[in-house]
């Protein structure tokens, strides 16, 4: 879950798209240990060791009014259509929702915006698969 409190530009937010995508393909090599060859069983990405299933990225959107939410929005909408992050988000859900809304109609209301479609409203909980 990122809280984003507007303390940094819409572009800024939305790349972290891009740095969670890279830090779900992480895969650690052990040091002096070559790269698997092919056909050979490749690392593990790293967060794998933890959970059966990589988590849903939240962003909780605040510190702006309503046309500033909506410019965060579509920012994160930008990023989710750049193709380096096509695996990340069919295997990860990324939601956003404003904290006003959270608070007036709770976490599990279908308050939350897709990255790849914030005009769909869904419940964090709801299922891609």
């Amino acid at each position: 879950m990122e809280v984003d409190r507007a303390t940094m530009g819409p572009e800024r937010l939305a790349a972290k798209i891009t740095a969670y995508a890279r830090l779900h393909a992480y895969a650690p090599v052990p040091v002096g240990r070559p790269r698997p060859a092919f056909g050979q069983e490749p690392p593990q990405e790293d967060w794998r060791r933890r959970y059966p299933l990589s988590p849903r990225l939240l962003f909780v959107l605040d510190g702006t009014g309503p046309a500033g939410i909506e410019t965060r929005i579509n920012a994160l909408r930008a990023a989710a259509r750049d193709p380096a992050v096509a695996d990340f988000l069919r295997d990860v859900p990324v939601l956003a929702a404003p904290l006003v809304d959270l608070l007036r109609d709770g976490p599990s209301a279908p308050v939350w915006r897709p990255a790849q479609d914030p005009d769909q409203r869904v419940s964090w909980m709801h299922s891609w698969s």
